[in-house]
C-alpha cells in the first residue's frame, strides 16, 4: 500500500529522490522512480528497515494500539506498545531476541536492562556481525549508560563523559565507524518512522511483527535525535587525539589549476604508508571526513580529493570533463609527500567510481590498485542509457555545480522537479527546453543533449577502445543486479578483458541495488538488510563490501592474504540457491542457451513464448500513441524485484509454458528483434521476469536503449519505415537466479514513454528537438516470428 511521499538522500550513492514510502511484508521500503547516476530504477523498492523479526508462534499475536494517539501523544503511545511487546515477544533465534530486546527495553525506559541486553547481544555475536553494527550498538550502550543514571545529573555531560570514556577504549577501525555512523543523517530514520506509522494509524489493534517493526524504526530515530547533537564535540577531539588532518590542502594539476584536497593520517604512524583516494564531486564535508577518517584508521594514509572548483579550488567546476587529469595530478603529488610510500589505491562508489576508471586512463605511475564500486559511465549510463536521456540528471548539475559545496536547497526541491517533469510531458514542448520550463539555464546539461551519441566528447573522460589494454593494475568491482546496482560495471569489465586479456578485474556482483552495490547488504547504521525490494534475500548474500574494501586493499598494497569471496574473476550470488559460484568470465556462468521466439499464440493477457520462430506474415501488433498524455499522473503496478503485478502498459508480454527446472540463470540475455515500424526510430525496454509458480513475478534483469543505438552507441543508424528488418540486441545487466520448478519466464516490450525520460517521436531528428507536433500518427510495430531471446543458463 501507497502511503506517503518523503524526501531521501543517500550519503553513499549521494542519491535525492522523491521517494513513496510503501508497506510491504515485514519491511518499510520505499520506491522510487529513479536512482542517481546513470540507470533508471523503475519504481525501485528499497527497504529502510529490513530485518527479520520473529519467527515464534507469538509473531501473529493482535495487541491492542490506539492509532489515533500518533502525533498527539506519540512518546507516550510509543512507550505503551513497547511495554506490551516486551510482555508478549519471544523469539527461539537468540541473536533477534537481543536485537529486539535492548530496544523494548529503552523505549518503556529501562536503560539498565537495555545496557546488560546489549552486553550479552555483544559477547554472543562477537565478530560475526559487521563492524558497522557493532559501532551503533556502542552508540546504543553509550546512551543507555548516561539515560541510567541517577536524573539529578546533567544528562549532556553525563552522555559526553560516558561516550568519551568508550572512544577511548576502542581501537582506531571501531572507533572510526562509531564516529562516522554517530553523525548519520536523520533522513532515512525518518522516512522509516513516517512509513510505519502511516500503516499503523487509526488502527486498534496491530500484529506483534508490526510493532516490532514500527517500534524499531521509532528507537533508532529517537536515538540519534539524542546521539548526534551530543557527539560532535567528543567526536572532534577524539580526532586530534588519533589524528594529523588536513582539511583543505590546495593542490595544483594542470595549466594552471587546482584541486581540493582532504588529508587523514594516524598520529602514531612511525613509517610512510600507502595512500587510499576517493576522487569525488560530492564537497559533503561529514561523509568526505569519514572516509579519509576510516581509511586511516586501517594503517593508510587517508585522501579525499575534490572536482575542480569545489572548496578551496578557485576553479569552476564542470562534472566529468577534467576528473580524471586532475586525479591522476593528485596521485602524483601524494606520493611525492614524505608521508608517502609511493604507492597509491583508488575506491569510492558511482561518480567517484567513474573517476577511477578516468584517472587510470591517464595511467599514474603511483597508482596501484582501484576499487570502482557500482562505476558510472559518462555516455554510456549516465546522463543517458542507450542513449535515452534521463531527466533525474537535470537537477543533479544544480546539486553539484551551484556552488564550493552541494545546493541542497535547490536539489531537494521535489515540487520544483515533479512540477517541471510533467509540464514538459503535458506540454509537449522539445527536451531541449527544459531549462525554459524551468526558468533557470543549466548549460552543462544543454552541453550533454548536444552529443546525443557516444562520440568523442564522451570518448575522452574514461578509457576507449585501446585504452583499456594498458589498464595493468589490479582491480575490483563491486555492483548489483538490480536499480541503478550495476552502474557500467558490465561495460568496464568486459571492455577491460576484451583490449587486455591478462587483466587482473575481479567483479562481485549479487541481489544489490545502486546503494547497496557500495556497501553490501547492511544500512549506514549496519544493520543487515534482509529484504531487498521485495525479494527475501539468500543469507550468504550478506556481505559487507566495506570490509572487503580493505581486505582487498591489505592482500594488494600489504602482502595480505587474496578476500576468500574472490575465487575467480567473476563471483556472483545465485539468487534463491544461497550460494556464490565463480566463473573465469561473464560467458562462463553458463553452460548452454536456451531461446524463446515471440509467438503471436494468445495466452491470458499476452502472448506465447515458444521453442520455435513462426515464419511467414504471423505477427503481433503493437500501438503507442505519443501524443496521449492522459497517464501523467498513472501509478504502475509492481516495480519491485518481487511483485504481483507488472506494468504492461504501452507494452506486451509474452509467457512461457511450465518450465522444468531447476536451473540457474546466469550472465546477460541477447536475441534478436524481428519487425515492421511506421517510424525512423523509436526507445524501447525488454524487462525479464520469472513467474514463479505462487504466481509472483520475480524481475531477473532489463534492458532498454533506443533502436537506433543498438548496433553502436557512436552512430545513430535509422529505421526504414514500412521494411521488415532485424536487430540484434545484447543486454548489458548481469543477472544470476535459481529458476524454480513449475515457474515460466515472461518477457515484457515496452515502448518507453513517460515524464521522466525523454521522448523519441521517431522522425529521425534529434530527439530532443522533436516536439509532440512530430507525434502524428502512433507508433505501430509489427513484431513477426523470427525475435527471440536467448537465455544464458547452467542446469544442474
Amino acid at each position: 500500500m501507497t502511503i506517503e511521499i518523503v524526501r531521501e538522500v543517500d550519503s553513499h550513492a549521494r542519491s535525492v529522490n522523491v521517494l513513496t514510502v510503501c508497506q510491504q511484508d515485514d519491511t518499510i521500503a520505499v520506491t522510487k522512480p529513479v536512482a542517481e547516476d546513470g540507470v533508471m530504477a523503475k519504481c525501485a523498492v528499497r527497504a529502510l528497515v529490513a530485518v527479520a523479526l520473529s519467527a515464534s508462534a507469538a509473531s501473529g499475536q493482535q495487541l491492542p494500539f490506539r492509532g489515533d494517539s500518533l502525533g498527539v501523544d506519540t512518546a507516550a503511545a510509543m512507550s505503551a506498545l513497547a511495554a506490551q511487546s516486551l510482555a508478549a515477544y519471544h523469539d527461539p533465534n537468540r541473536d533477534r531476541y537481543l536485537d529486539n530486546l535492548f530496544r523494548l527495553q529503552m523505549l518503556t525506559g529501562r536503560y539498565a536492562d537495555a545496557g546488560r541486553t546489549l552486553d550479552s547481544l555483544r559477547i554472543r555475536r562477537g565478530n560475526r556481525v559487521s563492524l558497522s553494527a557493532t559501532a551503533t550498538n556502542i552508540l546504543y550502550q553509550v546512551l543507555a549508560t548516561a539515560k541510567a543514571r541517577p536524573t539529578g545529573a546533567q544528562f549532556d555531560e553525563v552522555f559526553r563523559q560516558t561516550y568519551r570514556d568508550a572512544l577511548a577504549r576502542l581501537d582506531d577501525r571501531t572507533a572510526a565507524l562509531v564516529v562516522r555512523n554517530s553523525n548519520i543523517s536523520p533522513t532515512g530514520l525518518d522516512a522509516a518512522v513516517l512509513g510505519a506509522f502511516r500503516t499503523a494509524t487509526g488502527r486498534t489493534s496491530i500484529a506483534l511483527t508490526d510493532a516490532l517493526t514500527l517500534l524499531r524504526a521509532y528507537q533508532a530515530q529517537q536515538a540519534f535525535r539524542v546521539i548526534a547533537p551530543l557527539a560532535g564535540a567528543v567526536n572532534a577531539g577524539d580526532d586530534r587525539r588519533r589524528y594529523v588532518i588536513d582539511y583543505e590542502v590546495k593542490v595544483p594539476t594542470v595549466a594552471g589549476a587546482a584541486v581540493c584536497a582532504m588529508i587523514v593520517r594516524q598520529r602514531s604512524a612511525t613509517r610512510r604508508l600507502p595512500a587510499l583516494l576517493n576522487f569525488t564531486i560530492y564537497a559533503d564535508s561529514g561523509t568526505n571526513m569519514s572516509d579519509a577518517r576510516r581509511a586511516a584508521s586501517n594503517g593508510y594514509v587517508g585522501v579525499v580529493g575534490l572536482t575542480r572548483g569545489k572548496r578551496c579550488s578557485p576553479d569552476n567546476p564542470v562534472p566529468y570533463e577534467n576528473d580524471g587529469v586532475d586525479a591522476a595530478a593528485l596521485i602524483d603529488w601524494i606520493a611525492q609527500q614524505p608521508w608517502s610510500d609511493g604507492r597509491v589505491g583508488m575506491y569510492g562508489g558511482s561518480y567517484a567510481g567513474f573517476t577511477q576508471w578516468a584517472a587510470a586512463k591517464q595511467l599514474p605511475k603511483a597508482l596501484k590498485t582501484m576499487i570502482p564500486a557500482v562505476a558510472v559511465a559518462p555516455g554510456i549510463d549516465v546522463p543517458m542509457d542507450g542513449n535515452v536521456f534521463l531527466t533525474f540528471v537535470y537537477p543533479w548539475t544544480f546539486y553539484t555545480l551551484d556552488n564550493k559545496e552541494l545546493d541542497n536547497a535547490t536539489y531537494f526541491d521535489f515540487d520544483r522537479w515533479n512540477r517541471l517533469s510533467q509540464s514538459w510531458y503535458t506540454t509537449g514542448r522539445a527536451y531541449r527546453d527544459l531549462d525554459k520550463i524551468d526558468g533557470k539555464p543549466n548549460p552543462i546539461f544543454d552541453r550533454w543533449i548536444d552529443h546525443p551519441t557516444y562520440d568523442d566528447y564522451w570518448q575522452r573522460m574514461i578509457p576507449y577502445g585501446k585504452d583499456f589494454a594498458r589498464v595493468n593494475i589490479p582491480v575490483l568491482q563491486t555492483a548489483g543486479y538490480y536499480f541503478g546496482g550495476p552502474g557500467a560495471a558490465v561495460y568496464y569489465f568486459t571492455e577491460h578483458y576484451r583490449h587486455n586479456p591478462n587483466a587482473q578485474d575481479y567483479l562481485v556482483i549479487g541481489p544489490y541495488d545502486h546503494p547497496l552495490g557500495q556497501r553490501g547488504l547492511v544500512t549506514q547504521l549496519g544493520d543487515t538488510l534482509y529484504v531487498m525490494g521485495g525479494y527475501r534475500v539468500d543469507p550468504v548474500a550478506l556481505t559487507d563490501f566495506g570490509e572487503l574494501r580493505y581486505q582487498w586493499f591489505d592482500w594488494i598494497l600489504k602482502g595480505g592474504p587474496r578476500p576468500a569471496l574472490l575465487k575467480d574473476k567473476v563471483n556472483y550470488q545465485v539468487m534463491g540457491a544461497n550460494v556464490w559460484a565463480h566463473a573465469p568470465s561473464i560467458d562462463a556462468m553458463a553452460d548452454q542457451r536456451l531461446r524463446f521466439y515471440l509467438s503471436p499464440i494468445r495466452v491470458d493477457s499476452g502472448y506465447r513464448l515458444t521453442p520455435n520462430g513462426y515464419s511467414g506474415g504471423t505477427h503481433v501488433e503493437q500501438t503507442v500513441d505519443f501524443a496521449d498524455r492522459s497517464d501523467v499522473n498513472r501509478v504502475a503496478p509492481g516495480g519491485g524485484v518481487v511483485a504481483r503485478a507488472i506494468d504492461t502498459w504501452n507494452g506486451i508480454q509474452f509467457v512461457s509454458p511450465v518450465l522444468a527446472g531447476p536451473f540457474e540463470l546466469n550472465g546477460l540475455f541477447s536475441g534478436r528483434l524481428d519487425f515492421i515500424c511506421n517510424k525512423r526510430d523509436f526507445d524501447f525496454q525488454i524487462s525479464l521476469y520469472e513467474l514463479t509458480s505462487n504466481a509472483d513475478y520475480v524481475l531477473l534483469s532489463t534492458y532498454w536503449t533506443r533502436a537506433s543505438a543498438v548496433r553502436d552507441l557512436s552512430h545513430r543508424t535509422l529505421l526504414e519505415p514500412g521494411v521488415r528488418q532485424q536487430l540484434d540486441y545484447h543486454s548489458v545487466r548481469l543477472t544470476s537466479r535459481l529458476i524454480g520448478n513449475a515457474s515460466r519466464l515472461v518477457v515484457l516490450i515496452s515502448i518507453i514513454k513517460q515524464p521522466d525520460i525523454q521522448i523519441n517521436y521517431g522522425t529521425g531528428k534529434d530527439v530532443s528537438d522533436e516536439t509532440m507536433a512530430d507525434a502524428k500518427e502512433p507508433l505501430k510495430i509489427s513484431w513477426y516470428g523470427g525475435s527471440y531471446i536467448e537465455l544464458p543458463v547452467r542446469r544442474h
